[in-house]
């Protein structure tokens, strides 16, 4: 005996005033009867600290009160029965009607670190007393109501950078201080969902040879918990920007002087949604530019973090506010295709087309 939940839409994605439609499956050997089939819909903000964030009072804590968005519950069907074999009950249910009033607002899927943004649909029929209950619950993602996006395509908002020996506020290797290094660049700190983040870098000087330039997506949680907010920086997606650029460098890992080299970075869509700036949390994004110069020391092995200070890197971190626009409809069916094609070529989600990995780097 067994019961699923199958959705209309095979990606399982919706907006809050879009009615959602599907089918109970029901598989049984033999005929069963039931006070009635109800389905629920909940969706909610779930907030916790870890300790490695917070301190002694919010560890013991643990967990802020999560934040209810919605949470309704419809009846199926009444009591009666099921025939044995294979049933589907069909079913439709709003999670906003238009016009409808929210206390919260319906906030994009979202899974972090210490902050879930999630809905589900759970299916339940009841059996008496005697006989335990079915359930099955599924998850399905609310991205923004077409009412809330923002009428144009934003234009990458392109903000200048530079990593030099005296812009670095970390100690670096001596040979780093005393030879020194340039490297200048520029990057979209404002963009939509469905556009990738764009820009370019150009490595002008540097005394010491490079191993790599890594671009780091990061997410900043913060959280209100009491009178104090504690906030977690951690790592989304590493995207190689350069290691052995050509084949002619794989002997030093070095990367050409004055070579203008693009970024293109595709951004995970599970793991990313619009900045969000509410009362009790917030949710935003960074990305860090990461210069690994070659070195004896730097090839000790290290669990910590790629983006942690350390004598032979150099990094800029720069803000990144991410938006959903209209014209996300118009791309979506592109931005899938090219998902499709990033799996099929088995490359990083947030590799850069412009760029090569070398034989030795596998990937994920």
């Amino acid at each position: 005996m067994s019961i699923e939940l199958k959705l209309s839409r095979i990606n399982r994605v919706y907006r809050p005033t879009e009615l959602i439609e599907g089918k109970i499956v029901v598989k049984s050997s033999s005929s069963i009867s039931h006070y009635g089939i109800r389905l629920a819909v909940n969706g909610s903000v779930n907030m916790q600290v870890r300790g490695g964030s917070a301190g002694v009072i919010e560890s013991l804590v643990g967990v802020a009160k999560p934040i209810s968005i919605v949470n309704k519950i419809i009846e199926v069907r009444p009591s009666g029965k099921i025939a044995s074999g294979t049933s589907e009950i069909p079913f439709s249910i709003n999670i906003k009607q238009p016009g409808e009033k929210n206390l919260e607002k319906f906030y994009e899927t979202f899974h972090g670190g210490n902050i879930n943004i999630q809905y589900l649909l759970t299916v339940d029929i009841s059996r008496g007393y005697l006989h335990k209950s079915l359930s099955t619950t599924m998850e399905f993602i609310v991205e923004s109501d077409k009412a809330d996006l923002l009428e144009q395509p934003v234009s990458p908002e392109m903000v200048l950078f530079y990593l030099t020996q005296d812009t670095q506020r970390h100690p670096l290797l001596p040979e780093l201080k005393s030879g020194g290094f340039r490297v200048i660049g520029k990057m979209s700190t404002q963009c939509s969902l469905s556009d990738p983040i764009v820009g370019e870098l150009t490595v002008e000087a540097s005394a010491v040879p490079i191993s790599s330039i890594d671009l780091h997506l990061l997410r900043v949680e913060s959280i209100l918990l009491g009178e104090r907010i504690v906030t977690e920086q951690s790592l989304v997606q590493t995207t190689q920007a350069c290691i052995h650029i050509l084949l002619a460098y794989i002997a030093d890992g070095d990367v050409c002087r004055n070579m203008t080299m693009p970024i293109y970075v595709i951004l995970p869509r599970l793991l990313t949604c619009p900045t969000v700036l509410a009362g009790p949390f917030s949710i935003e994004f960074k990305v860090a530019v990461v210069v690994t110069f070659q070195s004896n020391i730097a090839k000790m092995p290290s669990k910590s973090d790629p983006t942690t200070p350390r004598l032979w890197l150099a990094m800029e971190t720069l803000p990144l506010e991410l938006v959903r626009t209209r014209f996300y409809e118009q791309s979506n069916t592109f931005t899938a295709r090219t998902e499709l094609l990033v799996a099929g070529l088995m490359l990083r989600p947030l590799s850069s087309v412009a760029f090569h990995r070398p034989p030795h780097v596998q990937p994920i």
